[in-house]
């Protein structure tokens, strides 16, 4: 995990300022799951497997969630991956959230220690809660209750890895190129599905049911009044602001044919009286 590596050292370090001088712990002495080793803080990781689960939650999140800049890591002559200055001073800099997430436990390994020692139980006198002041605060008549605010990450842009705002995953110059890529791929998806056997198929079925449409279609079932001269002036105009789509449920056509209609182009004659309709023009007007 990233929060073992050099970059969590140095806030770890700090810590043992807390047991050394607010709670009288020496920081070298582990209490059973590390064990006593020269040069390490033995009790401070001890105290820290409690809140393992939250702090390695918070950084898989952001693993999983931001991109990684290629620049904040490096490789070693021996293959081993080492944090760049950045990266650590990111990491270290989320040192005080998890200074409000250890304190209580750290206090209650101090506490659970100092009543269980001969001393405690000789004068009369109470732990002191210099990490959460919880007896001050109760003393006061609060109520103590153990709050820490998980800390906030840069958002970067997934193209060039700026620093960006929001919940998009791009910058603004990034997006345009994301969003032409996509549009390409997508157009090369429907080329291939418009060759397949079933799309051949169906739109075999579609023109051969248009083509029968046409031939069964009587001119002299026209109204008298809806000439190529009335639709172009008055019903085709109004088409314009029509939908998409309730001109294709309208007349039975594709969404690619409606939007030509939309845009202009003439159907044929059969559908006129129901795009009359549509945009409520009569030959009463």
């Amino acid at each position: 995990m990233l929060w073992k590596q050099d970059s969590f050292k140095v806030p770890l370090r700090c810590k043992t300022e807390f047991f050394r001088i607010l709670l009288g712990l020496d920081p070298g002495l582990g209490i059973g799951l590390h064990t006593d080793t020269a040069n390490r803080d033995s009790l401070v990781f001890d105290v820290l497997e409690p809140v393992r689960p939250e702090l390695e939650a918070w950084l898989l999140s952001w693993v999983a969630s931001e991109p990684l800049r290629r620049a904040d890591f490096f490789e070693t002559a021996t293959g081993h991956c080492r944090l760049m200055a950045s990266m650590c001073t990111k990491l270290s800099a989320t040192a005080p959230a998890w200074r409000k997430l250890i304190a209580p436990w750290a206090e209650h390994v101090a506490r659970t220690l100092w009543t269980s020692a001969k001393a405690a139980r000789t004068r009369n006198s109470v732990f002191a809660t210099r990490l959460t002041q919880q007896r001050r605060k109760e003393a006061k008549g609060h109520v103590w209750i153990s709050t820490m605010e998980a800390p906030k990450t840069d958002h970067l842009c997934r193209g060039c890895g700026k620093t960006i705002e929001g919940r998009s995953t791009n910058c603004a110059e990034c997006a345009g190129i994301v969003s032409t890529e996509r549009l390409v791929y997508a157009s090369q998806l429907g080329r291939v599905a418009a060759r397949s056997p079933q799309a051949r198929a169906k739109q075999v079925a579609s023109h051969l049911r248009h083509i029968e449409a046409r031939s069964a279609w009587d001119a002299s079932t026209q109204p008298p009044w809806l000439t190529s001269e009335v639709f172009s002036k008055q019903i085709q105009p109004l088409l314009a602001t029509v939908p998409t789509s309730a001109i294709r449920s309208q007349i039975g056509v594709s969404r690619w044919c409606a939007g030509r209609i939309r845009e202009g182009y003439r159907p044929h004659p059969r559908h006129w009286l129901a795009l009359a309709q549509l945009v409520s023009v009569s030959g009463s007007e």
